[in-house]
């Protein structure tokens, strides 16, 4: 039978003290509900309906990419209400799982436990609970005297003896889609903040003696809420401990994981060494064999086999098999280096491309620039890119050997196998097997430091 997903996700997020909505806070690199549908199509669901309303532009730009339908809560009424919105988006002949937009940790395994878990009961409707030394904020099992469910009852509305009941309610569910939303017309708000709980449904559905379950989670981190930056923190955590040990189980060194934070959508081959204090961010794939820190930062980029990269930052580049980059290097957007090369210590490189087996070791600045094979690019080279107006390109064509503290002012071509002297200001293309300087005759004044100080 048919499943679909609901994500309740329509409120502002009040203790986030925050104009970004809660939903969208990134957790390991993506939005928290994003992890939330990723792990829902994990389980095999593709029909994924997200309740959205507070800062609802916002959410549908970011999210989508994602295949999934939004609806609008106008008015935050309650979970019962929001639930009402997605009535003509859902498939009422099957069975609707919903779930809530601020819980980053569930796992696509749990999911599927709670969907099989409803189908053996033939239960219309299963509540996903767990326990918790800390059950505050969260609606509490009350259980008959069999241990069936007698009702759910929210934080606000709880007695003194019911706030001390430590199984609490997730906020997930499996329905009978058709019968939840004939339930749902029937909620009222009579409660303590006048709004229609969705918990109240199940108060119904027993009424009329239709089946209802709960299915108790074996830990209580997967259903783990964010409601403030705190457990926003705790959540980046988990997610990252995870993803940690995911990456050493396919035979990725980490040399300390307590000190090394990748993103959940980063991927890395077997035998690459993460050393301690690196970020690798974003959509990053990284090969086999490379040893990759201390101390560096990778963002969204696309690096080989057998790369050595220390002590530097990398932000959307690409770097072929074989190249050795930093200590202090800086790759930014639009840098692709080829097979073998080598990118020094307090080197930046922007919107370049760097031909195979190319060096350019220390101190200089490479931008717009297109670099053939084999070309050395002596310490403290500039390419004078940028006019105050415009950018230009430079052209060094394969075996070119740059002089140290060349100034290349763009637009320029050096041909094949072509020199500049150091210290020169080339301003002119270079024919190949050519020679160029650009700088003053040395002029030497004797006994010049004497008559100054006189």
């Amino acid at each position: 039978m048919k499943v679909s997903a609901v994500i309740l996700a329509a409120g502002k997020g009040v203790r986030m003290v925050s104009a970004l909505p809660k939903i969208l806070h990134p957790v390991a690199g993506k939005p928290m509900t994003a992890h939330i549908i990723d792990q829902v199509k994990a389980a095999g669901i593709s029909d994924i309906v997200l309740v959205i309303g507070f800062g609802r532009q916002q959410v549908e730009e970011a999210l989508s990419e994602r295949q999934i339908k939004f609806v609008v809560q106008e008015q935050q009424l309650g979970t019962g209400h929001a639930l009402m919105q997605a009535a003509e988006a859902v498939d009422h002949d099957g069975q609707v799982l919903v779930l809530a937009g601020d819980t980053p940790l569930l796992t696509a395994a749990l999911l599927k436990e709670l969907i099989d878990y409803h189908k053996e009961q033939g239960a219309k409707a299963t509540v996903l609970s767990c326990m918790t030394d800390n059950p505050y904020g969260y609606g509490r099992i009350i259980r008959d005297n069999e241990g069936y469910l007698e009702r759910i009852v929210e934080e606000k509305d709880a007695d003194a003896d019911q706030k001390t009941i430590k199984e609490i309610n997730s906020g997930i569910y499996c329905f009978d889609a058709g019968l939840v939303f004939d339930c749902l017309s029937q909620l009222k708000n009579n409660n303590a903040q006048q709004e229609y709980y969705l918990t109240e449904v199940f108060e119904i559905m027993k009424r009329e003696n239709k089946p209802v379950a709960v299915f108790m989670s074996p830990d209580s981190e997967s259903v783990y809420g964010i409601n403030d930056r705190e457990q926003l923190a705790f959540a980046e955590s988990v997610i990252r401990r995870r993803k940690n040990l995911e990456l050493m189980k396919g035979g990725v060194t980490i040399s300390d994981p307590l000190s090394t934070f990748i993103d959940s959508e980063v991927k890395i081959g077997p035998d690459t060494v993460i050393l301690p204090f690196t970020l690798i961010e974003g959509s990053t794939v990284i090969g086999q064999n490379c040893v990759i820190g201390p101390g560096t930062r990778i963002s969204s980029s696309l690096i080989g086999n057998g790369v050595h990269i220390e002590s530097s930052r990398i932000n959307e580049a690409e770097i072929a098999d074989d190249c050795n980059i930093g200590p202090f290097a800086y790759l930014r957007p639009g840098v692709v280096l080829h097979n073998g090369v080598k990118v020094g210590d307090f080197v930046e490189v922007k919107k370049s491309i760097i031909g195979e087996n190319s060096k350019i070791p220390h101190l200089s600045y490479v931008g717009d620039a297109q670099v053939g094979k084999g070309v050395n690019i002596g310490a403290g080279t500039i390419t004078c890119n940028y006019d105050g107006q415009h950018k230009y390109p430079t052209v060094l064509e394969d075996g070119v050997f740059i002089g140290s503290n060349t100034n290349l002012v763009a637009p320029v071509r050096i041909g094949k196998n072509s020199t500049t002297g150091a210290g020169s200001t080339i301003t002119k293309d270079v024919e190949e097997n050519s020679l160029a300087i650009e700088r003053a005759p040395q002029k030497n004044i004797s006994g010049w430091a004497k008559r100054s100080k006189e």
